[in-house]
């Protein structure tokens, strides 16, 4: 993955530009995995095994890279034990806490309107 750089102002990271890093970021964090595993931390503190868990369908692998990349983009703190086995922990730090909002509100969005559109799907589909 090659990561653009970005040296202007966060006014410049303009979404609607193929080659601005506001929108690789938004690629990166709107991904449904990125998304479910923010709304799994909720206000808790996870293991990798936990979360592997609470995100129903997700494999060991695409976990790693999503953990990574949140932790990499701030919105995620990885706590690692130097213990035997080795612990690590998850959580969320404030900028992804502020996103869990969001999120929050885009769950709150679809249980609202799971019906309308469920209809209009099969309105589609016939």
């Amino acid at each position: 993955m090659v990561t653009k750089q970005f040296t202007g102002s966060p006014d410049e990271a303009d979404l609607r530009r193929a080659d601005s890093l506001g929108r690789e970021i938004f690629s990166d964090v709107a991904n449904k995995w990125a998304l479910l595993i923010i709304e799994a931390l909720g206000e808790r503190t996870l293991r990798f095994s936990e979360l592997r868990d609470g995100v129903e369908g997700i494999s060991h692998k695409m976990l790693t890279q999503n953990l990574r990349m949140l932790e990499r983009y701030g919105l995620v703190e990885r706590t690692v034990y130097p213990v035997v086995p080795p612990r690590v922990e998850y959580t969320l730090t404030e900028p992804g806490q502020a996103l869990r909002v969001t999120i929050d509100g885009l769950c709150d969005w679809t249980h609202r309107y799971f019906g309308h559109i469920e209809a209009s799907r099969r309105r589609f589909d016939a």
